[in-house]
């Protein structure tokens, strides 16, 4: 979208009936700065791991082309904040700045979360990981402490194992105060039996992607979450490697890798049942936008009425009637090809296992098993109930959350406006309201749902883990409202017909 001609963020905040809630912007964090604090909070190991991430990034944006086709390292982004706005630069990486020109920018409460913060609990050694997690937190809560009333940071909880997150999240949010958590996920582990046989490269590790398939239960780290309500949010990308390790062109990986990463996630927590086992926990997917949730939620829909229990009857060979085929083989292929039907299983080559699966039971066969779906109509409310979606101000397709007569069953998916202020799509901060606006302006959503977007479902998502979340801020008076009121816009359309 244009950088040029928005109306000006305080006369469309003026024009608003609610405040503005950016659930996604972004901070930079001063090297020499940070990396003293951390070395005197957390030691040496907090300082190592720290540096250890954005010295990887540096390695490859060094390496000659020539060298990142050898490993296929993807390549990075040469520039990746603005500097043409020095003012925008330095209000990224001054929190103080920042609480200052909030309501210049039309924006009421900020959650930020952090820049190179998001890549520590992927740190590979396991007590540089937690020793640098523990550090950051700390040193977060007491630089945005004083700033609490517009802005609160998002703290870094490393998922290698459910007892290491646990004992973060007692750590930042037990007892430090910090009220957001931005979790691991996409956990790269090795393969066992690539590891067996001496095999170390990038090719011999899989992806945990939390809530199926793990090799652990991570139900006692959500249960955590509810403990200490805490919403878990994920921001999480894929850029580097699977499809988007393009060696010559950033551009190339960094399109959809927010978008793959979040789809990774909420699909397994679905098909995991988590949603089925944690009615009451919200869940946070950043900045991937919401047209990848949109599809995903057709999807799921779309393949259990043909690969849910009831849908396999279609495809299950015992279905199958042998003698009207065998007919049927005599009359269009002759009686040789018929013959042959005598040693044919009805699946593929080789062995029927229809019988050895009905022995060990329907969940063997039924992906849909941990979600206990038996109506369609169940997963508006499984999914939309507890899955929130971070969206950039500039992404037309924020519109598709609300189209309830192409979603199905009616749903509206819940969608968290996101600036991310601080980061290079963000040349000019005071323009990212603008932009939200324009979907307003362009008559593609309703005054409404742009509340719904940058308000309703904000308020909604973060207070309704934690009532307190907004308790002393800037806007504690008008979500008191607006969640006591109950009745909004943002409530789904009748029931369709399951």
């Amino acid at each position: 979208m244009s950088h040029n001609g928005h109306t000006d963020p305080r006369t469309i905040h003026s024009g608003l009936t609610h405040p503005v809630i950016d659930s996604d912007g972004h901070w930079l964090e001063f090297g020499p700065e940070i990396t003293e604090r951390l070395r005197t909070i957390g030691g040496e190991k907090a300082v190592a791991g720290f540096v250890s991430r954005d010295a990887s990034v540096a390695r490859i944006v060094r390496m000659t082309p020539e060298q990142r086709f050898a490993e296929r390292r993807a390549q990075q982004a040469w520039w990746a904040f603005p500097t043409k706005n020095t003012l925008d630069r330095a209000t990224g990486m001054l929190p103080k700045l920042l609480h200052e020109r909030l309501p210049e920018l039309g924006f009421d409460f900020s959650v930020l979360y952090p820049t190179s913060g998001l890549g520590l609990p992927f740190i590979l050694d396991d007590e540089e990981r937690r020793a640098t997690c523990r550090a950051f937190n700390t040193y977060i809560a007491e630089v945005f402490n004083p700033y609490a009333d517009r802005l609160t940071p998002a703290a870094a909880i490393p998922m290698n194992t459910p007892e290491e997150a646990i004992a973060e999240l007692e750590h930042a949010i037990g007892e430090l105060g910090l009220k957001v958590a931005v979790m691991g996920s996409l956990i790269r582990r090795p393969i066992p039996a690539k590891a067996a046989s001496g095999e170390h490269s990038r090719s011999a590790i899989w992806f945990d992607v939390i809530g199926l398939d793990s090799i652990y239960d991570y139900d006692p780290v959500w249960a955590k979450c509810l403990e200490l309500k805490v919403a878990p949010t994920f921001h999480s990308g894929s850029r580097g490697f699977g499809l988007k390790t393009s060696p010559s062109n950033f551009t190339y990986n960094h399109i959809g890798h927010f978008a793959q990463a979040g789809e990774a996630v909420c699909k397994a927590l679905f098909m995991g049942g988590v949603t089925r086992r944690f009615p009451a926990l919200r869940f946070g997917f950043l900045e991937g936008g919401v047209g990848w949730a949109c599809q995903l939620y057709a999807d799921l829909i779309g393949h259990w009425k043909k690969r849910g229990i009831k849908g396999l009857e279609d495809v299950n060979p015992a279905n199958l009637d042998r003698k009207q085929l065998r007919e049927l083989f005599e009359r269009y292929a002759g009686k040789a090809d018929a013959d042959r039907l005598n040693g044919w299983s009805g699946v593929v080559e080789g062995e029927d296992h229809s019988a050895r699966w009905a022995a060990q039971g329907a969940a063997v066969i039924d992906d849909y098993a941990a979600t206990g779906i038996t109506r369609g109509i169940e997963f508006r409310d499984l999914f939309t109930r507890n899955f929130y979606f971070g969206c950039e101000a500039d992404d037309p397709l924020n519109a598709w959350a609300f189209n309830s007569k192409v979603n199905p069953y009616g749903a509206k998916l819940k969608i968290l406006f996101g600036s991310d202020i601080g980061h290079f799509d963000v040349p000019d901060m005071s323009e990212v309201l603008g932009e939200a606006h324009e979907l307003v302006d362009d008559g593609v959503i309703t005054l409404d749902e742009f509340r719904d977007f940058v308000f309703t479902y904000p308020a909604e998502f973060w207070a309704g883990t934690n009532p307190d979340f907004f308790k002393g801020t800037a806007v504690e008076t008008q979500v008191a409202a607006e969640l006591q009121r109950g009745s909004t816009s943002s409530l789904q359309a009748p029931a369709a017909q399951a």
